[in-house]
Formats: structure tokens, sequence, C-alpha cells
């Protein structure tokens, strides 16, 4: 099974954004990996939105 296959938490996919960003503003890594890892980055950013949104949803029945 592939990672993003795997469910994963709010806090798995931030952890995984954070390490993104930090080897992004390392600035070691070639054109390629930068780009790959951009494209992570991105990716578990949108995870984690939608982690947001369903928590924010929820939150809305809850008080309803």
């Amino acid at each position: 099974m592939k990672e993003t296959e795997k469910e994963n938490t709010f806090e798995v996919s931030l952890q995984k954004l954070e390490r993104a960003v930090e080897k992004l503003d390392e600035g070691s890594l070639s054109l390629e990996e930068a780009l790959s890892t951009f494209e992570d980055g991105v990716r578990w950013s949108r995870e984690c939105y939608q982690f947001l949104e369903k928590a924010e949803e929820r939150v809305g029945i809850i008080l309803k």
C-alpha cells in the first residue's frame, strides 16, 4: 500500500507538511528534488485542509 493510501491523521499529515517545508527551506535540494518535495507539500497541505473542513462540519453539527 502506498503512503498516500494509508489512513493519516491530521497530526501525521501536518508533520509531513512541516518536514517538506523544512527540506525546501534548507535550500540544498536539486531542482528535481525541490519540485518533488513541493508536490508532496501541496498534497499534505490539501490533506490537512480536508481534515480541518471535516472538523469544522462536525463542530457545526454539534452546535446546532
